[in-house]
């Protein structure tokens, strides 16, 4: 099965559950992984704030890391 899905290639997947280490729920990386970059936060739209409290998918940031390019 050939998998397309952003960060694929990288070993990088979304939705993983539990804490990770200097990551928040939304991120697909760590920060500073190569071939990542931040974006605004899809749940919140970049204001950190959902249902009158923090996000849970960006802890509050505004910013998620996701994988970029597509080469491949």
């Amino acid at each position: 099965m050939n998998d397309h899905t952003p960060g694929h290639e990288l070993g990088i997947v979304r939705g993983l559950h539990g804490a990770r280490e200097g990551m928040n729920p939304g991120d697909e990386a760590p920060p500073g992984t190569p071939d990542t970059g931040e974006n605004i936060c899809p749940d919140c739209g970049g204001t950190g704030r959902r249902a009158g409290g923090e996000c849970p998918t960006c802890g509050g940031t505004g910013k998620i890391i996701e994988a970029i390019g597509g080469a491949g």
